[in-house]
């Protein structure tokens, strides 16, 4: 099986190169940019397509970022990663491909969807507006993937993440996600002997994890089912809170200061939760625990930084 990873060098892709590499009977497909694969372009696409025939394809590439950046560039989040779901779905059905797994996000579900969010709630209310731009470019991927397999009978389908972390994570100061966002911000704390850290909010909203590693494996679990869903979501099916978490991530920093919670910055949604009942049903389940993923993490935060290969 050729099995192509559309954003290999990503954190998920990476993630999901790791899973792949050695398993019997895969030859993994792999071109970057610097390379000549501009995903954001069709002609540049389909040429790939063309010369490289895979029989599989999984599109981890996206343009990502935490809330100032969806903000900041709407415009950027929704056409560039519009574009990449277009060309590289289209290109898929135009070349030949037999098999496609598109991986979009939880943010695709509405603002005030119920918690945990089932599948069945997408496209039943607004959408979060901070994130808004990117969500309509990954539900339009998911769409188009589940008409080629409603129009063509092609196994076209999709999963959907919730919040990830893990190596290769983007780690900027001002773009990333809170997971990277807080083991750089208690890691620099730590190394400064700082007495305390300021947290924004009251620390209770309630969010859930999924070590990348977790959705590689869900992603060739997935790949191996003769009839997936069209799109299924893909979690840990607990949360924790944000107080919880800052905690957790000083403690695997060793920062031992204190934390204040600055209750007059925004808390954000209460709670986000993925209902993961339809994939557990299917037979699989996430492994990696947020404490053992922590630890990982920030493990690999230590490293990219000593190769200074951090992303940030």
């Amino acid at each position: 099986m050729k099995l192509f990873i559309a954003g290999h060098q990503g954190m998920v892709g990476s993630a999901l190169v790791r899973r792949f590499c050695d398993e019997p009977g895969v030859e993994l497909v792999l071109r970057s940019r610097s390379e000549g694969l501009d995903l954001t372009n069709q002609a540049s696409v389909d040429s790939f397509y063309a010369s490289t025939r895979p029989d599989v394809a999984i599109i981890a590439a996206a343009k990502v970022g935490g809330i100032h950046a969806n903000n900041t560039y709407p415009a950027e989040f929704l056409f560039d990663n519009l574009a990449i779901a277009a060309n590289t779905i289209q290109g898929a059905y135009r070349h030949g491909v037999r098999r496609l797994l598109f991986l979009g996000s939880s943010c695709i579900y509405p603002k005030h969807a119920p918690q945990p969010m089932p599948e069945s709630c997408l496209l039943t209310g607004p959408l979060e507006p901070t994130n808004e731009a990117y969500a309509i470019a990954k539900i339009s991927g998911l769409k188009l993937a589940q008409y080629h397999r409603k129009q063509h009978g092609l196994l076209f389908h999709s999963a959907m993440p919730t919040n990830l972390y893990g190596p290769g994570d983007n780690y900027h100061p001002e773009n990333s996600h809170v997971l990277p966002a807080l083991i750089r911000r208690f890691h620099e704390a730590a190394n400064a002997q700082k007495p305390d850290v300021t947290a924004w909010g009251t620390g209770s909203p309630k969010r859930e994890f999924l070590h990348v590693d977790d959705l590689a494996d869900a992603c060739a679990f997935l790949l191996k089912l003769e009839a997936p869903p069209d799109w299924v979501n893909v979690g840990t099916g607990t949360d924790v809170s944000i107080r919880e978490l800052t905690e957790a991530v000083a403690r695997v920093t060793g920062f031992k200061g204190r934390i204040i919670w600055d209750a007059s910055k925004p808390d954000g949604t209460p709670r986000k939760l993925l209902d993961v009942s339809l994939l557990s049903s299917l037979g699989w389940r996430a492994r990696i625990s947020l404490e053992a993923g922590l630890k990982a993490a920030y493990a690999s935060f230590l490293d990219e930084s000593a190769r200074g290969i951090l992303r940030s």
